[in-house]
Order: C-alpha cells, then sequence, then structure tokens
C-alpha cells in the first residue's frame, strides 16, 4: 500500500517538470541569433576635408601677402568693398560731388577727375548715372612693398547715363571695361583701400 503513493509522487513531479521544460525551454521574444548584424558605422570625414570660406581655394601670392601682415584680409569681402566703391566714384563723378571723390581717389586721380569735371562744368552740361546691374569685378593680382599693399580689379559695367546740357537732355546706354588699382598702408588702422590708378581695359 505505501507504493502507490509514491507512484502518485513521481506522476506528479513528472508532470511538473514536464510543464517547467515546455515553458523554459520555449524561444521568448527576440534570440541574439535573430538580431541582424548591425552595418558599420560610417567613417566620419576628417574636419578639413571640405574647406570653406577664402581658403577653400589657393590664393593669390599677392593675397597672400597681403595676409601674412594683415590676418583679416578676405578677397572675397575686398572684391564685394571694390564693386560698391566702384558704384560710388562713378556716380560721384558724374555729379561732380567732389567731397565724395577726394575720400575715395588718391590725389593724381583727383587731378585728372577734376579736369574732366571742370571742362564738362565749363559747357553748362550736368550727368547722372544709374546702373541696370551691379558690375563685375574680377580680382587681377595684388602686391606688397614695404607696407603698402596693392590690388588690381578688373570692372566690366553697364549703366545709363543721363546728361542735361544747352542741347537738351540726352539718354546714353554705356558699357566700361577698366582696371583699378587700389592701395592700402598696411601699418595703418584706417580699413579702407584708396583709389590710385584707372586704366582702361577691353571688354
Amino acid at each position: 500500500m505505501q507504493l502507490l503513493p509514491l507512484i502518485i509522487i513521481a506522476v506528479v513531479a513528472g508532470i511538473v517538470l514536464y510543464q517547467l521544460y515546455a515553458v523554459l525551454g520555449r524561444r521568448v521574444g527576440r534570440q541574439p541569433e535573430d538580431v541582424a548584424p548591425a552595418a558599420p558605422a560610417a567613417r566620419a570625414a576628417p574636419a578639413d576635408a571640405y574647406p570653406t570660406g577664402q581658403d577653400a581655394q589657393p590664393q593669390p601670392a599677392g593675397v597672400v601677402a597681403i595676409r601674412a601682415r594683415d590676418p583679416s584680409f578676405d578677397q572675397a569681402k575686398f572684391l564685394a568693398g571694390a564693386r560698391h566703391a566702384y558704384e560710388m566714384v562713378v556716380a560721384a563723378f558724374a555729379s561732380g560731388d567732389r567731397t565724395t571723390l577726394q575720400r575715395l581717389v588718391s590725389s593724381t586721380v583727383m587731378t585728372g577727375f577734376e579736369k574732366a569735371m571742370v571742362a564738362r562744368e565749363a559747357k553748362g552740361v550736368t550727368e547722372a548715372v544709374e546702373f541696370s546691374q551691379p558690375p563685375r569685378s574680377d580680382f587681377e593680382g595684388a602686391e606688397v612693398k614695404d607696407d603698402v599693399a596693392r590690388a588690381r580689379v578688373r570692372f566690366l559695367a553697364e549703366f545709363k547715363s543721363r546728361t542735361q546740357g544747352p542741347d537738351g537732355e540726352k539718354a546714353q546706354d554705356r558699357r566700361t571695361a577698366e582696371v583699378w588699382t587700389f592701395e592700402r598702408r598696411l601699418s595703418s588702422r584706417d580699413p579702407n583701400w584708396t583709389l590710385i590708378r584707372v586704366e582702361a581695359a577691353e571688354a
């Protein structure tokens, strides 16, 4: 009679063990082998792989020489300033604005402008210009001699000239090509450049 309880206990234990195996042996959730291997991370490009700004392109020797003395010099900003100066000088010359011209050009250039303005005024002629679009400016080169930096810029401009004189009013579309030379003393705190020469160029 004592054997029967032992048999019953053994059967119950077997059932319990089977259920435990059924639960614990079952694959639950995502297993390590189910996870696809991660793609290798993209290799980060070095910080200088894509240069920007004025160092993106090789600089002319003259620009390098200027930047050696004035690290703040930026060719793109210089050209933008030169275009603005070009428009101011052309407009001031046309209207006879000597005050503006004297701030922007050298005494030598001012002498040439003065002669032309006096001759125009002697004829009783006044002039005004209107740019149809911003002038094109191309950097022609630069140099440094002692403490003086010089930079040459080629301008191509289109504007309408309106003159008023004894013969009435006339309007003329003009297209000009010139090379302007600007100068600046590098030891000066004044960042502005002065126009020192104007030369005709091929359009």
